[in-house]
C-alpha cells in the first residue's frame, strides 16, 4: 500500500465476497485506531496483488495480531483490545468471550459491531 488511503479499499478487494471477512474488515475500518497504528500495519498486515484488477489486496495476520495482543507487543485501551478481539473472531473464528468482549463498549463501537454481526450473517 502506498498510502493509508489505500488501505480500505485493499482490505475490501481481499475480503470481497466473503461476509465474515468483510465483516471484520469494515469493524476495522470503522473503528478507525488499527488502521492508523504504524506496529499493527508493520507487522501484521500484509500487502499482496489484486488477481484481476489494480487494487491491491490487504491480507491481515490474525492468529499473529492476538498474539501480539495477547503478549503485550500492541499495547491498547481496553476498547482498542476489544475491537481487534471481535474481528479477529469474526475474521478468522478466533475464538473470543463475548461477555468480556462487550462490556464497556461505548454506543459507537457497539453500533460498529451490530454493522458487524449483520454483515456476517449475509445482511448489509
Amino acid at each position: 500500500m502506498t498510502t493509508a488511503r489505500d488501505l480500505p479499499a485493499a482490505l475490501r478487494a481481499h475480503a470481497h465476497g466473503l461476509h465474515c471477512l468483510q465483516a471484520a474488515a469494515e469493524l476495522l475500518i470503522g473503528h478507525g485506531t488499527w488502521l492508523q497504528r504504524d506496529d499493527f500495519l508493520r507487522r501484521f498486515v500484509h500487502a499482496v496483488p489484486g488477481p484481476a484488477s489494480d487494487t491491491p489486496m490487504a491480507v491481515i495476520d490474525w492468529p499473529e495480531a492476538v498474539t501480539g495482543l495477547a503478549g503485550g507487543q500492541l499495547p491498547c485501551s481496553g476498547s482498542e483490545h476489544r475491537m481487534l478481539r471481535i474481528a479477529a473472531s469474526l475474521a478468522d473464528g478466533i475464538p473470543v468471550d463475548l461477555r468480556d468482549a462487550l462490556t464497556g463498549l461505548d454506543s459507537r463501537n457497539t453500533e460498529l459491531v451490530r454493522e458487524a454481526v449483520t454483515r456476517a450473517s449475509g445482511y448489509r
